[in-house]
């Protein structure tokens, strides 16, 4: 029996949400091995003074097993 587990890590950029989210998973994969799938939580952005987002921010929960 494999055992997963569930780690959050949160990821930044300046193009979109999507790009965040890979961000984050590529920052976490040389560190964590086996990562097998990811649950969004939460999306975020900055806006500045002119209303335009400057940077998006992804909190994900990634899942990963110990081979």
């Amino acid at each position: 029996m494999n055992l997963t587990k569930i780690i959050e890590v949160i990821g930044e950029s300046n193009k979109s949400w999507e790009d965040a989210a890979k961000n984050a998973i590529i920052t976490a994969m040389p560190t964590v091995k086996g990562i097998t799938g990811l649950h969004i939580k939460n999306l975020t952005a900055t806006i500045n003074e002119k209303g335009e987002i400057t940077e998006y921010k992804a909190n994900l929960n990634l899942a990963y097993t110990d081979k």
